[in-house]
């Protein structure tokens, strides 16, 4: 009976033992996969993190679109141990296509008949079958990942109908994970990874790994399309600036001293550069030529019209004693190189001290406004002078010419001529109401004592009162002439 007992004792004893084993045994090996998970989340977070420090790092070394693409799927195989990687990026008809590959990624549609005979590497032909298809942003993994905005992960691919079956066994698809590349609701792509190198399916860390991924890449080409537009910003920045300086070397440095004669000259562009244009020509030494123009629009385009029509202009207008036919030669050397929709409309009159008359002639643009004291009662008077015209470019020569013509009015001592564009009758105010050439002629006429350097700051500060000195809305010239003898 006693040894019965001790029998039984020492078997506890033993069955004790091999359970305490077990247990033990079963601990260390959860303590040594929960190690080694935490290594894996270790690794994955620096394999991120070192994403990260490298693109901050590439972008301020001055990092191009393609190579930022081309480094995000190589961290993208480093992070998911994919065999291959695949970046998408929707174009402007609104189709995906391929990018950035590394690896033999598989084509998202079939391959033609016999196209792989015809190649001399597998890996380039498929890297062109990639960046040369495209395909609805609503088709196959990519598709779901654009359409939905999120994640996919195909443990299985056998089983899903998404997935492209190729007959080229290296092309086979076992496994993939494709990922929205997204930064404040703005699609930037769609990364894509197939095939583990072990053989295996993804897991549910890789996909969270590549999710993560994912974000840090949207946030590097966001950060290099917002570096790029500071760059072109800049460059066009200095762009106007060079533009600028042309345009006002283009206008007159300084105003011709004309015994009899007064001038004043006003130029202020919307932009850093407009389409107006004012010239001053001195044809002889009793005979003043001035312009005002405007071309419709604004920017560079119009500024660099405006050089052409003040070049021509300046050849022409000594030619010609009639304002009418240098403005028809001048609408016959221009025409040409006005693109469609673009005109110029252009005001050129003649001073002659001689006779004291100003003859003009008005291709579309704004109407002159004289200044004068009525002969009877002295009182101030302000009259708008109209002549026939169209703008420069509109019509042909034919038609040009024949609506063309001169206008003449006398110009004596006292009187004021003012020139102007657009600029300064329609400037709006706040409710949107112009300040209007019938205001232009009431504010003109109480000013009509002072000399013309005054007169136009008056009729400015009148302009600013009335629109409360909000932005400029077009560019603004105003040229007065005052016969002082």
């Amino acid at each position: 009976m006693t040894e019965l007992f001790m029998v039984l004792f020492l078997l506890g004893i033993l069955v004790g033992v091999s359970v305490l084993s077990l247990a033990l045994y079963r601990a260390g090996k959860r303590e040594a996969l929960l190690e080694e998970e935490k290594q894996q989340v270790t690794q994955s977070r620096e394999l991120v993190v070192d994403f990260m420090h490298h693109m901050v790092e590439a972008l301020g070394e001055g990092l191009g679109q393609e190579e930022l693409r081309q480094r995000i799927v190589h961290a993208a195989i480093l992070c998911s141990g994919a065999l291959s990687a695949a970046l998408f990026e929707r174009d402007r008809q609104g189709q995906m296509r391929g990018v950035a590959v590394e690896g033999l990624f598989p084509p998202h549609r079939p391959l033609p008949p016999n196209a792989i005979e015809k190649l001399t590497t597998r890996a380039k032909f498929i890297e062109g079958v990639l960046r040369s298809e495209s395909f609805p942003d609503d088709e196959g993994i990519v598709g779901a990942v654009v359409q939905t905005g999120r994640a996919q992960l195909v443990a299985d691919a056998a089983t899903d109908p998404r997935i492209i079956r190729h007959q080229d066994a290296a092309l086979k698809v076992r496994s993939v994970i494709a990922v929205p590349l997204a930064f404040r609701g703005e699609l930037f792509g769609v990364l894509a990874v197939a095939n583990s190198a072990d053989g295996t399916a993804f897991s549910q860390a890789d996909f969270t790994l590549m999710q993560s991924l994912a974000e840090q890449a949207a946030l590097a080409l966001h950060n290099l399309r917002l570096l790029n537009y500071q760059i072109e910003k800049q460059q066009l920045d200095l762009d106007l600036s060079l533009a600028s300086g042309i345009q006002q070397m283009l206008l007159p440095s300084e105003l011709p001293q004309i015994d009899g004669l007064a001038l004043d000259a006003r130029y202020t562009p919307a932009q850093k550069v407009g389409g107006d244009l004012y010239d001053v020509l001195c044809l002889s030494p009793e005979r003043l030529g001035v312009v005002v123009a405007d071309v419709s629009g604004k920017g560079i385009p119009a500024s660099l019209l405006m050089a052409t029509c003040r070049t021509h202009l300046r050849q022409i207008a000594p030619r010609h004693s009639s304002p009418a036919a240098a403005l028809c030669e001048l609408n016959r050397a221009i025409g040409s190189n006005l693109a469609g929709g673009m005109y110029i409309t252009l005001l050129y009159a003649v001073i002659d001290l001689r006779e004291s008359t100003v003859t003009l002639a008005r291709a579309g643009h704004e109407l002159p406004l004289f200044l004068r004291q009525n002969a009877v009662s002295a009182a101030p008077t302000a009259e708008f002078v109209g002549s026939e015209g169209m703008a420069l470019g509109m019509m042909p020569p034919e038609v040009f010419d024949a609506v063309i013509a001169d206008h003449s009015e006398p110009f004596r001592a006292g009187e004021t001529l003012i020139l102007y564009t657009d600029g300064l009758t329609e400037a709006p105010n706040e409710d949107g109401k112009e300040f209007s050439g019938a205001r232009l002629a009431d504010v003109a006429r109480t000013l009509h004592r002072r000399n013309a350097h005054d007169l136009a700051d008056g009729l400015l500060e009148a302009v600013t009162r009335f629109t409360g000195g909000g932005p400029q809305r077009d560019d603004l010239t105003l040229l007065t002439i005052k016969r002082v003898s």
